[in-house]
C-alpha cells in the first residue's frame, strides 16, 4: 500500500515540475516525429523556458467532440494511431504519456493526433515490460498458470489458484476482444460484459490487489479505451494488435 500512494506522489510531484515536462516533450516529440509525423508533439522553447515556466510551439486541432463527427475512415485512423502510439510508447519507449483525458489530445482532419501535457509520464523497468510481454502472450494463448505466475510478479495477484479457471477465460474475451475482433466501440459490448461479469467475480475479488507496478498502465489503457468510445472507432484493430505483441519477441 506504501508503494501505491508513492507512485500516486511521484506522478503528482512531476506533474508540477515545468523542467521534468520540457525533458518529456522533447524525447517523445523525437520518438514520434521517427515512427509516424502524424503524432505532433509541441516543440519546447528552452530559452523561454524555466522550473515554473514552459514555453511550447501553437499546435492547433479539433477536440474529441469535433473529431466524433468525422467521417469513419478518418476516426478510425485517429483511434489506431492512439492506440499505436501508445503501444510504441510502452514497448519500445519504456516510457508513457499517462493522462489520456480527452482534454489532452487534439485532431485534424488528415488523421492526426497532438498531445499535449507531458507532466504526467511513467517510466516502466526492463523486469515490469518483461511481464507485461509474457502476460500478453499468455493471455492470447489462455494460459492461466501463466497468467497467474506474471500477475504475481506485478504484485497484482494476492493468491493464486484461487479465481476459477472458467472466468478467467470469460475474462480474456472480454479484454481481449476490442483489439481482436471487429469492434464497434460506440456499442462498447466488452464493458457492458464486463459490468455482467464483475457480479460473478465479486466473491472472488480479494485474491487481486491494486499494484503500483500496473496503476498508471491500467489507467491509461483504460483511458484511450473511453476516447475511442468517444471518437465511435468501429474497426478491427488485430492487425495493430499483433504488430505490437510479435514486435516483442
Amino acid at each position: 500500500q506504501d508503494r501505491l500512494f508513492e507512485e500516486i506522489q511521484d506522478s503528482l510531484h512531476e506533474e508540477l515540475n515545468y523542467e521534468i515536462e520540457a525533458q518529456n516533450l522533447q524525447v517523445f516529440r523525437t520518438f514520434h516525429q521517427l515512427l509516424d509525423p502524424k503524432i505532433i508533439i509541441p516543440q519546447v522553447y528552452s530559452e523561454y523556458s524555466t522550473r515554473r515556466v514552459l514555453t511550447l510551439s501553437l499546435e492547433q486541432g479539433e477536440s474529441i467532440e469535433t473529431a466524433s463527427t468525422w467521417d469513419l475512415s478518418v476516426r478510425n485512423d485517429i483511434g489506431r494511431r492512439l492506440i499505436q502510439a501508445l503501444g510504441q510508447q510502452i514497448f519500445f519507449l519504456k516510457r508513457f504519456h499517462c493522462d489520456p483525458h480527452p482534454g489532452n489530445f487534439a485532431f485534424r482532419a488528415d488523421g492526426s493526433v497532438i498531445i499535449y501535457d507531458f507532466g504526467g509520464v511513467k517510466t516502466l523497468s526492463n523486469d515490469v515490460i518483461g511481464h507485461f510481454k509474457a502476460l500478453v502472450r499468455a493471455a492470447r494463448t489462455q494460459d492461466i498458470a501463466s497468467i497467474e505466475e506474471h500477475l504475481s510478479n506485478l504484485n497484482a495477484l494476492a493468491e493464486k489458484g484461487k479465481f476459477p479457471d472458467e472466468l478467467y477465460r470469460a475474462w480474456l474475451e472480454v479484454l481481449l476482444r476490442p483489439l481482436t475482433t471487429h469492434y464497434d466501440f460506440a456499442e462498447n459490448s466488452a464493458h457492458h460484459d464486463g459490468m455482467k461479469l464483475v457480479k460473478k467475480s465479486l466473491k472472488y475479488w480479494d485474491v487481486f490487489k491494486p499494484s503500483p507496478d500496473t496503476l498508471m498502465v491500467n489507467r491509461t489503457i483504460s483511458g484511450q479505451y473511453w476516447n475511442l468510445i468517444h471518437l465511435k472507432v468501429h474497426d478491427n484493430l488485430s492487425d495493430l494488435f499483433e504488430e505490437l505483441v510479435s514486435s516483442q519477441d
